[in-house]
């Protein structure tokens, strides 16, 4: 099942045959191979149709280079925009499952579970330019070659490794690598921008960047012809070459920051939402006692997130009329009584998600990008008509994405969300019981019967775990055990140090039948609709 819409620009066409090159409304996205109802490599399609996460869109990433689409089988197939009436879809070839792509107007890079970033691009590497390298192993420091994220800009890439420093690479045209690009502009091989760095933002067309520290304060630099960082009136320089603390951010957290040509949107999360976190977590934290109070705590958090915008307002990608230069609140009357779960920003189009189903988009529309059926320009915020979606608990995980002059909408079903029901579970403590101790002294507790499947069904894989458990902080062993109640790479750093101990051969979704000891696929998924997770006790030498 393909879970995606799409709208706005269609070229040669590429992405969906057969359809105008400009398409007005959302309409249902669909494989080449599915359109075609090709019958070639039906061996090969087999084995694709066996998982359903095989299936299921993960991620898609679209820029000027190509259109990429990341399953949540760690595979992911490319659409190139290159003028060829026979172009086809080919799978990206890259012998490491991938956990994120990234594509800009000039480049792709591809994160995959064990660290490493594949890359090709012009500015990347001119000598091959449509051939994948590594570019994380390019990094001079070997000890710091393992990278949590990366960010395409337009024609430059930036990698977080593992030890929170941050490199960039390719152009540096306009000092978006924090260097003077007269004396530097362009660079084959990573080089340090900045250390103690927690998140990195940009956009696939966009040449200037942000870098937030574990301080939550918030750097830039890089293309400010437009105020596009957020630096005030004062500082409207073409370049600003070094990164440069953003003063005057509102209050609150940093959720995300995304950026277009000429203008960046940022989304923050009340500050009051801040002083009740607590990573410290023990066992003497109180619980919600029904996934409902849960997910009406989302929704408060969701209600809390405000979107700000600064940069040039020509082409209305700011949601207000006049240009900012500074990040000033977007006020919607659209989101009166509405939350926002997602939003994503083009070159010069932006697109706003809310929980009740409404999709809201303002900026550029020449190539229809928008969907709202015609290319008018959108100062104001409009709600954009979207096929009748049900955002009920069957659906769950709406994204949406937009590419330099086209938009995407996609989501999953609840009834393949599988780890992120696991990772819920493990927050639920009333089905742990059993402890561990970090270095602090802090208790971290899990389920031993998900561990017993999760970790070869061995008891010495247990107290591999405790020793690795013994020296971490409780932050990094939260990160742990979500990994292991997930397919997820949240640090590859701390992955390495565990992959050894988890049956990687253990399909996650055969885990959870298991823990419900349900044979009967069709009772798993009324269990699971239904949300009654009963988890048995029982002996971690047992066999059942």
């Amino acid at each position: 099942m393909n879970d995606c819409l799409f709208f706005g620009l269609n070229e040669y066409p590429i992405l969906i045959k057969n359809k105008p090159d400009k398409i007005t409304k959302p309409i249902q996205f669909k494989f080449e191979n599915e359109n075609e109802n090709e019958n070639e490599n039906e061996n090969e399609n087999e084995n694709e149709n066996e998982n359903e996460n095989e299936k299921q869109i993960k991620q898609i990433s679209s820029g000027g280079f190509s259109t990429i689409f990341l399953f949540k089988n760690g595979k992911a197939i490319e659409y190139l925009n290159e003028e060829y009436s026979n172009q086809k879809p080919k799978k990206i070839q890259i012998e490491e499952n991938i956990q994120k792509v990234t594509v800009g107007w000039g480049n792709e890079a591809i994160l995959t579970i064990e660290g490493n970033v594949f890359a090709k691009g012009y500015d990347i590497n001119s000598n091959n330019p449509k051939e994948f390298i590594n570019i994380s192993s390019l990094i001079e420091d070997k000890n710091d070659r393992i990278i949590e994220d990366v960010v395409s800009g337009a024609n430059s890439i930036y990698l977080l490794t593992s030890n929170q420093n941050v490199y960039g690479i390719g152009s540096n045209e306009y000092s978006q690598l924090g260097f003077d690009s007269k004396t530097f502009p362009k660079t084959q091989k990573p080089i340090l921008m900045m250390k103690n760095v927690s998140k990195i933002f940009s956009g696939n067309s966009s040449d200037h960047v942000f870098l937030l520290n574990s301080n939550q304060e918030l750097f830039g630099c890089g293309f400010n012809r437009y105020s596009q960082l957020g630096l005030g009136e004062l500082r409207r320089e073409e370049t600003i070459q070094k990164l440069t603390k953003i003063q005057n951010i509102p209050k609150g957290k940093i959720i995300d920051i995304q950026c277009g040509i000429a203008h960046s949107i940022m989304m923050i999360e009340n500050e009051n939402e801040n002083e009740n976190e607590n990573e410290n977590e023990n066992e003497n934290e109180k619980e919600k006692e029904n996934e409902n109070e849960n997910e009406n705590e989302n929704e408060n958090e969701n209600e809390k997130r405000k979107l700000y915008s600064c940069g040039n307002s020509e082409f209305n990608g700011l949601g207000k009329k006049e240009t900012t230069y500074e990040f000033t609140e977007i006020k919607l009357s659209l989101f009166e009584n509405d939350n926002i779960l997602d939003f994503s920003v083009g070159s010069y189009h932006n697109l706003i998600l809310t929980s009740k189903g409404k999709m809201i988009g303002f900026g550029y529309n020449a190539s229809d990008q928008l969907g709202i059926g015609d290319t008018y320009n959108q100062s104001i915020p409009i709600q954009i008509e979207l096929p009748k979606l049900r955002f009920n608990e069957n659906i769950s995980n709406y994204h949406i994405s937009c590419g330099y002059n086209r938009s995407f909408l996609y989501y999953s079903s609840s009834f393949s969300n599988l780890e992120e029901d696991l990772i819920k579970l493990f927050k639920r403590k009333e089905f742990c019981d059993i402890s561990f101790k970090t270095k602090n002294g802090e208790i971290i507790k899990a389920h031993k019967l998900i561990l017993k499947y999760r970790l070869n069904q061995n008891q010495n894989q247990i107290e591999k775990l405790q020793e690795i458990i013994s020296n971490k902080s409780i932050k990094e062993s939260n990160q742990i055990f979500e990994m292991i109640y997930s397919n997820r790479i949240i640090n590859p750093k701390l992955y390495s140090e565990i992959k050894e101990i988890i049956n990687s051969n253990e399909k996650i979704e055969e885990t959870m039948k298991r823990i419900y000891l349900n044979e009967n696929e069709k009772d798993f998924i009324i269990e699971r609709k239904e949300k009654q997770y009963k988890f048995p006790k029982i002996n971690i030498n047992n066999e059942k």
